[in-house]
């Protein structure tokens, strides 16, 4: 090993002094100009964080994130008809003649693009696939409206993937982020025929259909026996050309690596395979295990997750059940990340045992990198050990303000991101569905600025976390993880985000995606600092 000179090492610890007195200068003149902003109230703020570096949204439903607008657009592009008592798009029953063609619907319904020239039809449509100008009902909640909406929407087809992706990169551009992560369900329809088809271990033996949990060895049995199948084969190449002919489109529609590229392509876009948890063992199983063949064949696929509401009966009497799987899973494929919607719950909404085990299970069962929402963990057991835990292992927590309050009703002293937080749990703020909510990343941080009076150097030290807990390939650019004061020593002795690193820091850079895209945060925050007054 090396060591340095005397005097080497004095040089290295004066510019390594230097750089980090001229980081606290420009720090401190931001703090300064974010608590101007934020003094004066929450729009001066929203145009203060708009164009502040926002790292990654690692929380993001790619066809929730598409505004209502888009979704009528494309409909009509598609010559879909809309039924006007349910407010959702339907197939029509053919299509006329004429130049250009217009869609023949079923009685009682009319055509997409009639909503063009019916402003009240316009109006009702983005309210039905949205949470705009939503109030509550007897029997009819937030919760229930939001996820209502997913399927009055979802008559869409999926050629349409690469404008969503158009849509929430561009939408990211704008406000200084740069890499997303996006759930995304490609087809699995083969899979799951091939899991019904084998079936599970026992035959359902009570009146709701319960089955018992599988042994080890007949998860092994059954992944073997699905990986037989050839229709099960195929579905893994068909869905990784799916998300990647998505990409594809994408980049040439955004003529990325040209002269013309559009500032979408400033952002880094990669996928999670999003598993549809209210469904049958044999189901849920078979899209798992395609999702994590899928993750370790496609580098744009780099996780899974579950998902749908957390509260139904399927989700919550298959939970534990769910967690045994990817026990069993994470041991065959230990490379695949995981993030797991875990604890996205609030009391009343289930019994208070279903909140008690939701976010320890997926971190000690699921194996869990991630918790998405986590917002019933001071209901569970032993939270505070929980917390402990969840801080020891740097497992970060995808905070959604706005969808927590659309749905749940949880805001303000009944969240629980002051108590992570306080317990030193990474978090960072993600958007969920930002086009059902109707809001964007700038209303997240702004939100959590002022509902939990947020520092400047908090909500730049959640943008950092969201980067280094992406699934990113690559080592760290930091050499503590979370604690974002030291490079490792190939990048220390020099300015983070640089514009012209030397060459051991620059291979480095080039080694790891990830570190690759926190130097390039730490130059946007030299930017957006360097402007500011």
């Amino acid at each position: 090993m090396r060591r340095l000179t005397s005097a080497a090492l004095l040089l290295c610890l004066a510019t390594s002094a230097a750089l980090a007195q001229a980081t606290s200068a420009q720090e401190s003149r931001a703090t300064r100009a974010f608590n101007i902003a934020k003094a004066a109230g929450p729009l001066p703020l929203h145009v203060f964080l708009a164009t502040m570096p926002k790292g990654a949204d690692l929380h993001m439903h790619l066809s929730g994130a598409v505004y209502a607008e888009s979704f009528i657009a494309q409909a009509a592009s598609d010559h879909l008809c809309v039924n006007p008592t349910t407010l959702s798009f339907t197939k029509n029953v053919g299509t006329s003649r004429s130049l250009p063609p217009q869609p023949v619907c079923a009685e009682g319904n009319v055509s997409a693009a009639s909503a063009f020239k019916d402003q009240h039809l316009y109006d009702a449509l983005i309210n039905s696939f949205s949470m705009r100008s939503f109030v509550p009902t007897p029997g009819v909640s937030g919760h229930d409206q939001f996820f209502a909406t997913f399927g009055r929407f979802g008559g869409l087809d999926k050629s349409h993937v690469a404008d969503w992706l158009h849509e929430v990169a561009s939408r990211s551009a704008a406000q200084n982020g740069q890499y997303l992560e996006i759930m995304q369900t490609p087809s699995f329809t083969a899979a799951a025929t091939a899991g019904y088809k084998l079936g599970w271990p026992e035959v359902p033996s009570d009146p709701v259909g319960k089955h018992r949990d599988a042994t080890p060895a007949e998860l092994a049995h059954l992944r073997d026996q699905l990986l037989a199948t050839p229709e099960f084969r195929a579905n893994i190449t068909d869905a990784a050309k799916e998300l990647d002919d998505s990409l594809s489109t994408f980049g040439k529609m955004e003529h990325c690596g040209e002269a013309a590229a559009t500032p979408a392509c400033s952002i880094q876009i990669r996928f999670l395979g999003q598993v549809l948890r209210a469904f049958p063992p044999q189901q849920v199983f078979a899209q798992t295990l395609l999702y994590f063949e899928l993750v370790s064949q496609d580098p744009n696929v780099v996780g899974i997750n579950y998902v749908q509401p957390e509260d139904t009966f399927m989700s919550m009497s298959e939970y534990h059940r769910q967690m045994l799987m990817l026990d069993y899973l994470h041991g065959v494929y230990p490379k695949v990340h995981i993030s797991l919607h875990a604890g996205e719950l609030a009391p009343g909404l289930v019994t208070p045992d279903g909140l008690s085990f939701h976010i320890r299970e997926a971190v000690n069962l699921g194996h869990a990198e991630r918790i998405g929402h986590g917002v019933d963990v001071m209901y569970e057991k032993d939270p505070k050990d929980l917390l402990k835990e969840l801080a020891d292992r740097h497992i970060m927590v995808e905070i959604n303000l706005t969808s927590n309050d659309g749905i749940l009703g949880i805001t303000g002293k009944n969240h629980p991101l002051p108590s992570y937080m306080a317990a030193h749990v990474p978090v960072a703020l993600s958007t969920d569905d930002e086009g059902v909510s109707r809001g964007n990343i700038t209303q997240e941080y702004t939100r959590a600025a002022l509902e939990f009076n947020l520092s400047y150097l908090d909500l730049k030290n959640m943008a950092r976390t969201g980067i280094e807990h992406s699934f990113l390939t690559g080592s760290s650019l930091w050499l503590k993880q979370d604690t974002f004061t030291r490079a490792v020593p190939a990048c220390a002795t020099q300015a983070l985000g640089t514009n012209a690193p030397n060459a051991k820091c620059t291979a480095f850079l080039r080694s790891s995606d990830k570190a690759a895209q926190q130097w390039e945060l730490e130059y946007r925050f030299n930017a957006f600092e360097s402007k500011l007054p």
